[in-house]
């Protein structure tokens, strides 16, 4: 693995393997490293790009900015690595900007696989009470330090606001959260979570324009998310034109950490579907 500082916004950035490009996409909050779920299973037969978004991770934000920064910051990234094409995988936030580079740059954008995301997103999250809140500060701080630890599990992972992003409360999902979840959590900017919150404050939807995208999509959910509605995303899949669909049962919005082995096994069967062409060959 190389970690590639580059110019402009200097977004950091995992750079993983050799092969045709797979540009991954973290979510909010996130960061390049939350990805390895995804760049260490793929990276064995691809060249994977895993940057830190503007504000997130080892990126600065270098003052306010808007959503579409991040499309501008990630078009210079693949111009920096001169990758005339790409696939894009997303998750969450990561997914919207997945379609929306699709919509921009369709003669390099080759295929998007998106993961709990929507095109007109919408949250079925339920209130949030004193308790919640602290039972994750105290889940949060033993599973740090004793990651997927099962009486802490027990005890007040499930009490806490986890219950919301996974179902399936196994030791592996506590221990992608305690490696990756928290640390992302406390590198997201202010500046980056004012940009989303504005861009949803102002009713973001683009459900009849990525009617647009022609490259194949594979499209995978948890049936349990709270965050991203599976309604939303299922809607979202109905508009894109070449889009396979599944939906994991008992799985929220982290499900690829919850059932990694399935959601990895789903990936490689359609790159293998779609993509033979690609497998071992770079840009």
């Amino acid at each position: 693995m190389r970690i590639d500082n580059w110019f402009g916004q200097q977004l950091h950035c995992y750079i993983n393997g050799e092969g045709f490009p797979i540009l991954c996409l973290h979510g909010h909050p996130g960061s390049g490293r939350s990805m390895s779920v995804f760049t260490e299973h793929l990276s064995k037969r691809f060249q994977t790009l895993a940057p830190d978004l503007r504000g997130y991770g080892n990126s600065p934000a270098n003052g306010s900015f808007a959503m579409a920064d991040h499309l501008s910051d990630l078009e210079r990234l693949l111009d920096r690595f001169q990758i005339k094409n790409c696939l894009i995988l997303g998750w969450s936030l990561g997914g919207i900007l997945a379609m929306e580079l699709a919509l921009k740059l369709p003669e390099r954008v080759k295929g998007l696989i998106l993961l709990a995301t929507a095109a007109s997103p919408r949250s079925d999250h339920p209130p949030i009470s004193w308790q919640d809140n602290f039972y994750t500060g105290l889940a949060s701080i033993l599973n740090l330090a004793i990651p997927g630890w099962q009486w802490n599990i027990d005890t007040f992972g499930k009490r806490s606001l986890f219950r919301y992003l996974i179902r399936q409360h196994t030791p592996t999902a506590y221990q992608y959260i305690a490696q990756e979840a928290v640390w992302a959590y406390l590198k997201t900017s202010r500046a980056a979570t004012k940009a989303l919150y504005q861009a949803i404050a102002q009713g973001y939807d683009r459900l009849a324009d990525i009617q647009q995208i022609q490259c194949p999509t594979l499209f995978l959910v948890g049936d349990s998310d709270y965050h991203i509605s599976p309604h939303s995303s299922r809607q979202t899949a109905q508009h894109l034109p070449n889009c396979q669909w599944r939906a994991y049962p008992q799985t929220a919005h982290l499900f690829p950490w919850e059932v990694p082995d399935l959601v990895l096994k789903d990936i490689d069967r359609w790159l293998e579907e779609n993509y033979q062409w690609g497998m071992g060959h770079g840009a």
